[in-house]
């Protein structure tokens, strides 16, 4: 019994202690005030066009994915990120609005991670063009232990010559 006392229980309040110090407790980032970075608020994408989504990806300990998800805001929802607002267009009831979204894994390892990605942006489907207006171009980062961050940018999507 005096064994279990001096030596066995000592070793695994040890080791409860070092497994908690290798805890991560703390989000990844998304910066988009990196030179180059696309989108930013209040930026425009058309249709029709590639767009090179860049940014800058960081984490204390490991980077794991990220998702993409641009979705109309024809009736002003927010769930913006940023501090400056942009000129909306009136509300009006979608027709035929643009809907994106994918997901991207970040390879293993990294903890900091530069996006650099081309988006082709069709201008139509088989119902027609796509909806001119406002969006919403969200951004999740989730770091290899499940912590994850958003950034949600307001922009317009336009047909070109259309604005």
């Amino acid at each position: 019994m005096k064994y279990l006392f001096k030596t066995l229980i000592p070793a695994i309040l040890l080791l409860l202690v070092a497994c908690e110090n290798n805890i991560d407790k703390q989000k990844p980032s998304i910066d988009i005030t990196i030179t180059g970075a696309f989108p930013v608020n209040c930026d425009t994408i058309y249709f029709g066009e590639q767009v090179h989504f860049r940014t800058l990806f960081t984490d204390n300990i490991e980077l794991g994915s990220f998702s993409i998800d641009i979705h109309n805001n024809f009736d002003h929802h927010s769930h913006s990120t940023e501090v400056s607002e942009c000129n909306l267009n009136p509300v009006k009831e979608p027709v035929n609005p643009f809907v994106f979204i994918e997901d991207y894994d970040i390879p293993e390892g990294m903890d900091e991670y530069r996006a650099d990605i081309v988006l082709t942006i069709p201008s139509g489907n088989t119902d027609g063009l796509f909806d001119d207006g406002d969006y919403h171009f969200f951004i999740s980062l989730t770091d290899k232990d499940g912590w994850s961050t958003q950034k949600g940018l307001s922009i317009k999507m336009a047909h070109r010559g259309s604005r």
